[in-house]
């Protein structure tokens, strides 16, 4: 049975909702504490045996590519200091761990983001991680969940999801769906709707940044349409597969946090 091995971190905005700063820094490289964002994502899928990713950006976010690369004035500065171990878990994974990066150059909504890194994904399952929510569980984090799931369930696609209330359903992508018999947080969706008003949504869970998509999906978001902003969304590609039974929702356990807004990122920095 095949295990995950690949991420991809669609990290391609330029994160507007925090400008000024975001005009040379990376949103994803803002910090929880003193950790930013990507890191987070990447120690998360660590923990479920991911050692490769591919982070797709834009050209003006080569910040992101020098944060995972070995930095040697700094570390001779730093040798015999106390300050070495504050860049212990990160040089453990620019040492055990491969990056990639894709330019996208016109932003295209995250299913276009997806879709971009194909040639990156053999035919296997891969997770897909929004480093802008900020995930914590006392026990294993989310992608962990989820890839344990995918052993069970191979030839699913799995997103991850939580319960909203009504009035931000309009701000998610939202699942119908049964239970599985026997599980409580476990759904076979049936319905996938990007963004509906309250009185059509299908239910209350909405899916999160948290994705495991076995490698159909390319297929599939070739046909899809884009939408009235000219972007090609995961949701409709989904809803297709969801229409052949292959799409799977969980509700996780744990703590997720929207660092997208100023407010989610305080929020965040407030929890840890």
């Amino acid at each position: 049975m095949n295990k995950l091995t690949k991420c991809i971190l669609p990290v391609a905005g330029f994160g507007t909702r925090f400008l000024p700063v975001t005009k040379s820094v990376p949103k994803e490289l803002l910090p929880i504490r003193a950790k930013p964002l990507i890191q987070f994502s990447v120690e998360e899928s660590m923990e479920a045996g991911i050692r490769d990713f591919v982070l797709v950006l834009n050209k003006h976010k080569y910040a992101l590519k020098d944060f995972f690369k070995e930095h040697e004035d700094l570390d001779r500065l730093i040798n015999g200091t106390n300050k070495v171990k504050m860049v212990e878990d990160l040089n453990a994974i620019i040492e055990k761990c491969s990056f990639s990066y894709i330019e996208q150059n016109n932003m295209l909504g995250l299913g276009d983001a997806i879709y971009q890194a194909k040639d990156f994904i053999n035919n296997e399952s891969f997770a897909v991680i929004l480093p802008d929510d900020f995930c914590h569980n006392n026990g294993p984090l989310i992608i962990k969940q989820m890839a344990d799931l995918s052993e069970k369930f191979p030839g699913k696609c799995i997103v991850a999801v939580e319960e909203v209330d009504s009035k931000r359903v309009s701000n998610y992508g939202v699942i119908g769906g049964i239970k599985l018999q026997g599980k409580k947080d476990l759904f076979l969706v049936d319905e996938m709707i990007e963004k509906p008003e309250a009185h059509k949504a299908p239910s209350n869970l909405a899916i999160i940044g948290r994705y495991i998509l076995t490698h159909d999906i390319f297929k599939t978001l070739e046909k899809v349409k884009p939408d009235k902003n000219g972007e090609i969304q995961i949701t409709d590609a989904l809803k297709e597969l969801a229409k052949k039974g292959k799409v799977l929702a969980y509700k996780f356990k744990g703590t997720r946090i929207d660092c997208g807004s100023v407010d989610g990122f305080i929020e965040a920095n407030n929890y840890v």
